[in-house]
C-alpha cells in the first residue's frame, strides 16, 4: 500500500508542498527550476516535493481538489 500524501499551499510564499508519509527530516535538492525533491538523508528515499512560484507554473489549472496522480517515485543520482 502507498503512503499518505499530504499537500499544503502557502499562498503568501507561493509554495506548494507535497509530503509522502509522516513528516521527517529531509534534505532538499533542486531538480528543475523551482522544483525541489526532498530526500531522507540516510536512505535517499523520496519523502516529498516543493514547488516554488507555484501560481506561475500552474496558473492554467483551476481545480486542485481532484488531481489524477499515480506513480512509482524513485531518485537516481545519475538522472537515469
Amino acid at each position: 500500500m502507498g503512503k499518505e500524501i499530504r499537500i499544503s499551499y502557502d499562498k503568501e510564499g507561493d509554495i506548494l508542498d507535497i509530503s509522502l508519509g509522516l513528516p521527517r527530516e529531509a534534505v532538499s535538492r533542486e531538480i528543475e527550476d523551482d522544483l525541489f525533491v526532498r530526500l531522507d538523508p540516510v536512505t535517499k528515499e523520496i519523502v516529498g516535493f516543493s514547488v516554488i512560484n507555484f501560481e506561475k507554473w500552474f496558473a492554467q489549472v483551476k481545480d486542485f481538489k481532484q488531481l489524477p496522480i499515480e506513480g512509482d517515485l524513485r531518485f537516481s543520482e545519475t538522472g537515469a
